[in-house]
């Protein structure tokens, strides 16, 4: 007899179990935690050192064995520490695209007792000079191109830089990591505990800049067995169904997941879920340099990619590339990631489109480190407008606006509870207030539950736009376009889009007597933010903009001046 949820849970953390669910305490609130958790990150990645040589990292030419891997994570840690001095507490970052190297430097930093600062690699040379000074880093690990954007901003800051792949053509003062890092020499010991600070990754900010979100090591762990812990529920579940579902979990269990890397690892979905997932778990991770459809496709076909983790614009390309049907993608087993809603269309395509590959989503937030409910298979086809319910081990509420819990099926706002949540914002000490509230966390997110545990996120508390995955808000954008001499006032505000989910829009009310045209206004605010923040589509009018009585503008009726494209 097929087990219900709710049975499967109570089966997979039970007593005795390997991800037993106790009552704990996380700086002074009680909540489930997860009893087997090791204390750091360091003992969790210990279970690589088993592995041998056994393919790791798949990185286009190069293949990276676990004992390669660990023997690089033990020479950069050395070199940290030795060459640079690096002590527990350390912030150090690390800028570059998917490069083996970022794995490698993410293990080494954390394994030494340092804080691992992640940068976005998209961000411009201001961005990253915030970022630097704001976590105040002492060293930056980064590629060619990182390296020479940051290059003014770290010396200004006494931050020294270890190069990665950047050959004979490093800035001046830029030291290369081949020169430094000697694979497999021993870092020296140091103690570390589940609440010792272990990340910093930077989250937009309401206000402008962005705000670092600090993730302990207990933190981390504990989001690590949790999506252990649910995979675990799932293959429960499936397996109670019937004797055909049991002999297919068998069979695939016969062969281990591969997973393919097409996000950034910069990200909390890439880091945690992904890449870490595959490292603690033994298995292989096939990374891309960028996102290409086509050449995720070959990938898929060459390396027998299980397991394909993005946000719904990727998904949705790999079905439109007009290749889709020359490779062999019988191999996926899940399809689908998180970050963005999905089109209920783009989950019934997901769901007959291959072989054997179901659509799943999952709902969680670099405050949560990715881990929030999930939803899958059956669950996600007869529910596909959900993200699926709460996971094991964390608690969700849907609260009013004075903090008050809502009846089953009324809207409000969505709080989290639960061991895998940031301790804070780094030196933000209003914000982390204003966000975590007696050890619950505030989304940001409107949404409700229904009778079945199912969660439906409608809209947003704050003034933020999820552009194919990335959070956008609309106030930081707004104060780089006010920047421009000719502009009085502007909204920025978010606009339906097929593939993207969102597009990010502009309406601007320009002054008097001067002319400004869109590509101006977009070159103007691609100098000053990444390039997904420049508005797509921008409207001009010399008319002030609407505004309640408070003076608020009101930015539902400026979304008349964007006329549906056809």
């Amino acid at each position: 007899m097929a087990l219900t949820y709710e049975e499967a849970v109570t089966q997979v953390t039970g007593p005795g179990q390997i991800f037993e669910l106790v009552e704990g305490e996380v700086r002074g609130v009680r909540m489930p935690v997860f009893k087997n958790a090791p204390p750091s990150l360091r003992e969790l990645f210990a279970s690589a050192r088993t592995r041998g040589d056994r393919d790791f990292l798949v990185y286009e030419d190069e293949r990276w064995s676990f004992d390669e891997v660990m023997r690089h994570v033990d020479g950069l840690g050395a070199a940290l520490v030795a060459h640079f001095g690096v002590k527990k507490g350390d912030r150090v970052a690390i800028g570059m695209r998917n490069y083996p190297e970022w794995v490698i430097s993410f293990t080494a930093i954390v394994s030494v007792g340092a804080i691992s600062v992640s940068l976005n690699s998209w961000w411009t040379e201001d961005e990253l000079d915030f970022a630097l000074e704001d976590s105040g880093a002492t060293v930056l690990i980064a590629d060619a191109e990182r390296a020479q954007r940051a290059h003014a901003s770290a010396k200004r800051l006494g931050c020294r830089i270890l190069g990665v792949r950047v050959g004979n053509a490093a800035p001046e003062g830029v030291e290369r990591y081949e020169d430094l890092v000697v694979p497999g020499t021993p870092a020296p010991p140091v103690e570390i505990g589940p609440d010792d600070d272990a990340t910093i990754l930077y989250t937009s900010g309401t206000t402008g800049r962005p705000k670092g979100a600090v993730s302990t090591h207990g933190a981390i762990v504990q989001a690590m067995l949790g999506f252990g812990c649910r995979a675990a529920v799932d293959r429960v579940r499936k397996a109670s169904v019937d004797e055909a579902a049991a002999k297919e979990l068998a069979e695939q269990a016969a062969s281990p997941p591969v997973f393919i890397l097409i996000v950034p690892l910069f990200h909390v979905t890439g880091c945690v879920p992904v890449m870490m997932s595959c490292f603690v778990s033994g298995l292989k991770l096939v990374m891309m340099y960028k996102w290409e459809p086509t050449r995720a496709l070959e990938l898929i076909e060459r390396e027998r990619v299980t397991n394909f983790v993005g946000v719904p614009t990727q998904s949705w390309d790999l079905l439109e590339s007009p290749r889709f049907a020359e490779f062999d993608t019988s191999s996926l087993l899940a399809v689908g990631g998180g970050g963005a809603p999905a089109p209920p269309k783009l989950v019934s395509r997901v769901a007959g489109s291959f072989r054997r590959a179901s659509p799943g989503i999952g709902y969680g937030m670099t405050e949560t480190n990715a881990y929030g409910p999930g939803n899958s298979g059956a669950d996600y086809v007869s529910h596909p407008t959900s993200t699926g319910r709460p996971s094991p081990g964390q608690r969700i509420a849907i609260r009013d606006e004075d903090a008050h819990d809502l009846p089953v099926g009324e809207r409000g706002e969505i709080w989290f509870l639960g061991a895998s949540l940031i301790r804070g914002y780094w030196n933000r000490p209003d914000a982390t207030a204003e966000t975590i509230v007696d050890g619950w966390l505030r989304s940001g997110d409107i949404g409700r539950l229904d009778d079945d545990g199912f969660l439906y996120i409608e809209d947003r508390a704050k003034d933020m736009v999820l552009r194919a995955g990335e959070n956008i808000y609309c106030a930081e954008v707004e104060a780089a376009i006010y920047e421009h001499p000719a502009v009085y006032e502007a909204a920025v505000l978010g606009l339906p889009h097929e593939r993207l989910g969102e597009e990010l829009a502009a309406v601007v009310c320009v002054r008097l007597d001067v002319t400004l045209d869109i590509k101006k206004l977009q070159e103007h605010v691609a100098a000053r933010l990444a390039g997904f923040k420049v508005p797509t589509r921008i409207a001009f009018t010399t008319e002030q903009l609407p505004r309640n009585p408070a003076g608020k503008i009101l930015k539902r009726e400026l979304r008349e001046h964007f006329p549906p494209e056809s």
